[in-house]
C-alpha cells in the first residue's frame, strides 16, 4: 500500500524531534536499529553551487575545458535515466513551515523505482522538464544533494532494490541533514562532499561570522578574527556567498 498525504502529515509532526532522534543514534543499540531502517546503503553527495566553483577558478587559474560543474552532474543523470519524478512539495520545508524558500520545490527522483511513487506526491517529467526544474531550484538558492537515500526508499514505500536516485534541493533552514551534527559518526560519513572539492579561507576574510550562520553542519568557527573550517565541512559552498 502506497503512503498517502495523510501519512506524510504524520511524518511532518515528527520532524521537530529529528535532532533528538539523531542524538539517540549514539547509543549502540539505537544506532543499529536506525542504520538498518533508515541509513543502510545510504550514499549521498552534496554538490556545491556552480558560482562558487567558477569564482574560485576565475581568481586562481584559467578554467580547463573539461572542468565538471556540479550542475552538470545532476544534468548527466537526468539525461541518462529512463524515468523522472518531480515532487510537488518538499517534506522538510513543509514540516518546518519554511519562510525563506518555496515549499513546492521538492525532490527529483530518478530511476525505475520512482514509478512506484504515489502520484499524489508529484508527476512524471520529461528530460527538458526536469532540467528546467533543477535550474529553477538553483535560482531559488537551493543546493543539490544526490545519491541513494534509504530514508526516501522507506517513507515512499518503494522498497530497497537500489533503483532510486534522489536529488534533494536543500535549504539551510529546513534540510533534514542538519542532523549530521548530532548523529553517530558512522552514519554522518554516509553524506559526503563532492570529490575534488576543497574549501579554503582566503585573506579577504574579515571574520564577520556570517559564514557560520550559513553552514548547516556547524563546521565553521571564528578564531582570532578569522574563519576556520573544520573537517565536518561538506563543501556546499554557501560560505562563499558571505
Amino acid at each position: 500500500m502506497l503512503p498517502t498525504r495523510r501519512f506524510v502529515r504524520f511524518l511532518e509532526k515528527l520532524f521537530p524531534y529529528r535532532f533528538l532522534a539523531a542524538k539517540m543514534t549514539r547509543i549502540p543499540l539505537m544506532k543499529q536499529i536506525a542504520d538498518r531502517m533508515l541509513f543502510k546503503q545510504t550514499n549521498l553527495t552534496i554538490l556545491p553551487k556552480d558560482s562558487v566553483v567558477k569564482l574560485t577558478l576565475d581568481r586562481t587559474i584559467k578554467p580547463p575545458d573539461n572542468i565538471v560543474l556540479p550542475s552538470q552532474v545532476v544534468e548527466y543523470f537526468i539525461r541518462k535515466t529512463n524515468y523522472r519524478f518531480i515532487m510537488n512539495f518538499c517534506i522538510c520545508r513543509e514540516a518546518n513551515h519554511c519562510k525563506n524558500h518555496s515549499i513546492e520545490y521538492g525532490c527529483l527522483f530518478l530511476g525505475e523505482a520512482a514509478r512506484g511513487i504515489n502520484p499524489e506526491f508529484g508527476r512524471e517529467a520529461t528530460v527538458q522538464e526536469a532540467l528546467t526544474y533543477v535550474q529553477k531550484c538553483r535560482a531559488e538558492g537551493l543546493i543539490h544533494l544526490i545519491g541513494r537515500d534509504k530514508i526516501d526508499e522507506t517513507w515512499l514505500g518503494i522498497g530497497s532494490d537500489g533503483k532510486l536516485l534522489t536529488i534533494c534541493n536543500c535549504c539551510i533552514c529546513c534540510c533534514l541533514w542538519k542532523i549530521l551534527t548530532d548523529v553517530d559518526p558512522q552514519i554522518r560519513s554516509k553524506v559526503k562532499r563532492m570529490p575534488g572539492v576543497e574549501v579554503t579561507v582566503t585573506g579577504r576574510c574579515t571574520g564577520c561570522g556570517t559564514c557560520t550562520e550559513h553552514c548547516f553542519v556547524n563546521a565553521i568557527r571564528i578564531q582570532e578574527g578569522h574563519a576556520v573550517i573544520g573537517e565536518a565541512c561538506k563543501g556546499c559552498g554557501r560560505g562563499g556567498d558571505c
